[in-house]
């Protein structure tokens, strides 16, 4: 009786291990560059959200000064004291941000103000000014 089963029992053919592995290929064709395009769209969020705390973090500090940092200022005001005009009175001596001021590809945010208004940009991956997708620009103009 087992000698029958062993016999009757099959291994698979050559042609069907090779379906088997183009089908796995095609799947791992579609499904990688899937996996391998999450890393970008994570940072692309992350600068998101970087850009939105520190646009919070500049209005309390306005709330405490009354002014926006200066372009000169810059972010760096959110750390430390700045020195310059508009002076800073009541600056928050624990700062207002603990987080770095780069973006997730490690490119510093780039601030500028004009009176009241202010924007903070990411060039996103490719570190300069345009392009799409996760190479496209961030700005705080857009987001908030």
């Amino acid at each position: 009786m087992c000698i029958e089963k062993t016999r009757s029992q099959r291994g698979f053919t050559l042609i069907e291990i090779l379906i088997v592995v183009v089908i796995l290929g095609v799947l791992g064709a579609v499904v990688v560059p899937n996996l391998l395009e999450r890393p970008d769209q994570a940072r692309v969020t992350a600068a998101k959200t970087d850009i939105r705390s520190l646009s919070s973090a500049l209005d309390l500090y306005r709330l405490d000064n009354y002014n926006y940092p200066t372009t000169d200022q810059g972010l760096q005001a959110l750390i430390t004291r700045p020195s310059g005009l508009p002076e800073a009175p009541n600056w928050n001596p624990d700062g207002y941000v603990r987080h770095s001021l780069e973006d997730p590809w490690g490119t510093p945010y780039i601030y500028t103000n004009e009176g009241q208004n202010f924007e903070i940009i990411s060039y996103g991956q490719d570190r300069t000014q345009g392009g799409e997708g996760v190479a496209a620009d961030l700005s705080s103009n857009d987001i908030n």
